[in-house]
């Protein structure tokens, strides 16, 4: 940031470590004290470009992450133009999962797509067995969780609670007006 941009008030927004990702592992186990398991599954959504560039990366994105027979992939794009491309490893492996999800954030930064990426999620269970996320924004660089409930709510407790618990693994989104709720996205269908 220059001395302009200090004097006008701008900022920069943090650029975002993708090796952060790498951290959840261990928040993982932290999460595992208070019921809250791994699924093996994640995403990450970014804003799908128009033309063959980012499907080319997609693609061989995907084939790495399948050359290990205990991983699947799959694509699928929402009503507000993101695509989201979903990892699903066997036993709940946050490590290889997290070891996917950076192979594809990676290589999309390193194409040229660093600024469609929007965020990546690492699924989870409840300990009443509902579906939640810890989500990595981007943008921010940072961290936040996200438990749906039935009915289009979201349950604040559990989300503050996995925030208590996680603020010492990884960088948490300080703002909760951030903890964008994601509706519908893979893995988290109430």
């Amino acid at each position: 940031m220059g001395l302009l941009d200090a004097i006008l008030g701008r900022t920069k927004p943090p650029q975002a470590n993708l090796d952060d990702l790498f951290a959840v592992p261990q928040a993982v186990v932290s999460l595992g004290t208070i019921g809250f398991l791994p699924t093996g599954s994640g995403s990450v959504c970014f804003r799908d470009v128009e033309g063959v560039s980012d499907d080319a990366i997609v693609e061989e994105a995907t084939r790495v992450i399948g050359v290990d027979s205990t991983a699947s992939v799959t694509t699928t794009d929402d009503g507000h133009g993101f695509r989201w491309l979903t990892v699903a490893r066997a036993g709940g492996d946050a490590t290889s999962l997290v070891t996917d999800l950076h192979a594809v954030n990676s290589s999309l930064a390193d194409g040229g797509f660093g600024a469609s990426l929007l965020c990546s999620t690492i699924g989870l269970t409840t300990p009443a067995s509902g579906p939640a996320a810890l989500v990595y924004l981007y943008k921010q660089g940072t961290f936040y969780p996200f438990v749906p409930l039935a009915g289009g709510r979201r349950d604040n407790t559990a989300e503050l609670q996995v925030r208590g618990v996680v603020d010492a693994d990884l960088p948490v989104e300080p703002r909760l007006e951030r903890w964008l709720a994601l509706w519908d996205a893979p893995g988290l269908t109430v």
